[in-house]
């Protein structure tokens, strides 16, 4: 073999490799592209997803400014053999509720079977009493959320002695039986 036969030799791998070469990078731009469309439109839904969850935020996410009324859970152990209702009482100490808009609490009973109403009670300290019932009381915890509008015969929120819950012979299938009622705040 010469010189011209080993260039023309070299020049022909050369050739064909860079050839292949050629061939291989053709297809790699189209698969790029595919890819690249794929991953715009994935980060395209994913921002479309993420801010419209941010501007439509379902209300449990919506922070409350909210006075809490009753640290612990309270109980209220009825028995009604020798009286008629049971009767849990908060003592508001003349509290101002005048700028609050609901009362909110968290309550389950705890028989699966019994079938309970509850009675939430305001009253001031000038004899102003009303009364709201929450029915169906579930053995699984139940939020509620009463407007203070409710509590209809309450003219004046600006002294407010007490916070009461009650449950009445009458509004209870059983007559024995426990309630539990937790979380109890104000909500401006």
């Amino acid at each position: 073999m010469d010189k011209k036969d080993i260039y023309e030799h070299l020049a022909k791998i050369y050739l064909d490799a860079s050839s292949q070469k050629k061939k291989k990078s053709k297809k790699k731009p189209i698969v790029s592209k595919g890819l690249f469309f794929t991953g715009s439109f994935v980060v395209l839904s994913l921002v479309a997803v993420i801010t419209s969850s941010l501007l439509l935020k379902p209300k449990s996410f919506i922070p409350e400014t909210a006075l809490v009324i009753a640290d612990d859970a309270l109980k209220i152990n009825f028995s009604f053999t020798p009286v008629k209702k049971e009767v849990v009482f908060l003592n508001l100490n003349k509290l101002n509720l005048a700028d609050y808009k609901a009362l909110g609490f968290s309550v389950k009973k705890a028989d699966f079977n019994d079938t309970l109403s509850l009675r939430v009670e305001f009253n001031n300290i000038f004899n102003e009493k009303s009364e709201v019932y929450c029915k169906n009381i579930s053995y699984k915890w139940q939020k509620f959320k009463i407007n203070l509008s409710d509590f209809k015969k309450i003219s004046d929120w600006s002294e407010m002695s007490g916070l009461s819950f009650t449950v009445e012979e009458w509004n209870s299938r059983d007559k024995k039986g426990l309630v539990y009622i937790d979380n109890v705040r104000l909500i401006k």
